[in-house]
C-alpha cells in the first residue's frame, strides 16, 4: 500500500462523533514527537526458534516471495495498492508494519452501509497499470484508467483509512483454536465484553473465527494471503479467482489487465500464497525488551487501569503439524475479538460480520516498530498518550482510568508500552 493517503483525496471523510473521549484529548500532555527513523532499525524477521531444515527452507523460501516485485506478466492490477507484500510490511524488518493507509469508503445512510461495489468499492486502490514506467506499459494502449487507482466515488459520506498491520508472531495466532478466544469473550465482564467474529473460511467451507485484519473478517494467514494477493495487487489465485473490477466496471479487465483470463486458470496457481502463507507463520514475534524500574512500574499500572482486559497478555497455541508452533505461550496483548469502540470505530461495513463501531482489539507485540506519529488504525492518534485518550465505547472505563493517572504515572505506562 502507498504512503499515507493525501488529506485532498479523503475530502469526504466523515468526522465521526467526538464524545468524551476526543474531548479529553485536549487534556493530555504530549510526549516529544519522535523520529520515523527510530521505527526503521532492524527489531525482528526471524524464523521462529526449533524449525526442522525443511521448515527453515520454507521459511527462506516464502520470504523470497514476499519480497518479491511483481510485474504486469504475473497478473498485477489492473489495479493495485502495492506491488510486494513487502513494499507494505518493511518496519523493523520484512513482515513488519508498515507507514502506508489504504482507503476503505461507502455511504452510510442511518445505520445502513452500502460499500459502493458497483463504483469498486468498499477497498479504493491507490494505483493502476498507468502508473507503471515506460516499456511495463507497451501492453496495455487500450487501457483509460488513471494512474491513481480508484478515486472515492463522490457519493461515498465515509472513508477510513487503515494501516499496514504487523506480521510477527501471528503463525501461534492461527495455531490457536477458536474455542480460547471463545472462552476469553466467556470470561469477559459484560461491560468490555468482546465477541468472536465469524466470518466465511474458503477452506472449510463454512463459518470460523476471523482472526486477522483491522476488522477480524479473515480467519486464517492463507486466506490473508489469497485476500491480499488479489485486493493489495490484483492477482488471481485459486481461493480469490475472479478479478477485481476497476470502479466496477468489468469492461476495464480486458483493457487494463495482461494476463488474459480463462475458465478455471488463476494468475497465481496457489504457490505463491502458499509461499506467504509459509513466510508469515513461521516469523517469531519480537521479543519484548528488558523493563527498567519505570517500565516495570508501567507494567503493573497496565493491568490496574484495565487495559490488560482486553489487550490479554499471554496466550497458548494448540495443535500444530510444526513442532515450533504447536502448545506454546506467546505475549501477544491481544483477545484477538472484536470489541464496539464507539468514536474510535471507522464506520465500516461489510469487512465479515463486524459491526460499523465494532474493531478487533489491535496487538500490542512489536508496538516499538510502529510510527509513533500516526498510531490507531487510521493514524489519527499522534503519541500513546493520544491513542489511548481516543479509546471509546468498551474501551472507555480504561481510557478514563488512563487520564486520571498522574503524570508520572503515564511516563511509567509509556515506558512499558515502549517496551513492547
Amino acid at each position: 500500500m502507498h504512503q499515507r493517503v493525501s488529506m485532498e483525496r479523503c475530502a469526504c471523510v466523515i468526522v465521526l462523533s467526538a464524545g468524551a473521549a476526543l474531548a479529553s484529548c485536549a487534556d493530555i500532555e504530549r510526549e516529544p514527537s519522535v523520529s520515523i527513523g527510530s521505527a526503521r532499525q532492524a527489531l525482528g524477521g526471524d524464523a521462529l526458534p526449533g524449525l526442522t531444515a525443511a521448515q527453515n527452507d520454507a521459511f527462506l523460501a516464502g520470504k523470497e516471495a514476499f519480497e518479491e516485485i511483481e510485474a504486469l506478466d504475473d497478473g498485477l492490477g489492473p489495479v493495485f495498492n502495492e506491488k510486494g507484500c513487502a513494499n507494505c510490511h518493511d518496519q523493523g524488518a520484512t513482515g513488519g508494519p508498515g507507514n502506508q493507509f489504504e482507503v476503505r469508503a461507502g455511504r452510510l445512510t442511518g445505520s445502513v452501509f452500502d460499500p459502493l461495489i458497483a463504483q469498486g468499492g468498499n477497498l479504493f486502490d491507490l494505483s493502476s497499470v498507468m502508473s507503471l514506467q515506460g516499456n511495463q506499459r507497451q501492453d496495455i494502449p487500450n487501457c483509460t484508467l488513471d494512474r491513481a487507482g480508484e478515486p472515492v466515488p463522490a457519493d461515498a459520506n465515509v472513508v477510513a483509512l487503515r494501516r499496514t498491520t504487523g506480521l510477527f508472531g501471528l503463525g501461534l495466532v492461527d495455531a490457536t483454536p477458536d474455542s480460547t478466544f471463545a472462552g476469553i469473550a466467556a470470561a469477559q465482564p459484560p461491560a468490555f465484553r468482546g465477541r468472536v467474529a465469524q466470518v466465511f473460511n474458503i477452506a472449510a467451507g463454512h463459518n470460523t473465527m476471523g482472526k486477522f485484519g483491522w476488522k477480524a473478517q479473515v480467519p486464517t494467514l492463507h486466506q490473508f494471503s489469497g485476500d491480499a494477493y488479489l485486493n493489495e495487487m490484483g492477482i488471481t489465485n485459486p481461493e480469490f479467482p475472479t478479478e477485481q473490477a476497476p470502479l466496477g466496471d468489468p469492461g476495464l479487465v480486458a483493457a487494463c489487465d495482461v494476463v488474459p483470463e480463462s475458465p478455471g486458470v488463476t494468475e497465481d496457481d496457489g504457490e505463491d500464497v502458499d509461499h506467504f502463507t509459509d513466510f508469515m507463520s513461521l516469523l517469531a514475534p519480537i521479543a519484548p525488551q528488558a523493563q527498567n524500574q519505570a517500565a516495570a512500574e508501567g507494567d503493573a499500572l497496565f493491568t490496574q487501569i484495565g487495559c490488560a482486559g482486553c489487550h490479554i497478555r499471554t496466550l497458548t497455541s494448540g495443535d500444530s503439524p510444526v513442532a515450533a508452533l504447536a502448545h506454546q505461550t506467546y505475549h501477544p496483548f491481544s483477545d484477538f475479538l472484536l470489541h464496539d469502540m464507539g468514536s474510535l470505530g471507522d464506520n465500516i461495513g461489510g469487512n465479515g460480520d463486524a459491526g460499523l463501531r465494532e474493531m478487533r482489539t489491535a496487538p500490542l507485540w512489536g508496538l516499538r516498530t510502529l510510527n509513533p506519529n500516526e498510531l490507531l488504525h487510521d493514524g489519527r492518534a499522534h503519541s500513546i498518550d493520544d491513542a489511548i485518550a481516543r479509546h471509546d465505547g468498551q474501551g472507555a472505563t480504561a481510557r478514563n482510568a488512563f487520564l486520571a493517572l498522574s503524570a508520572e504515572q503515564r511516563s511509567r505506562l509509556r515506558a512499558f508500552l515502549n517496551t513492547l
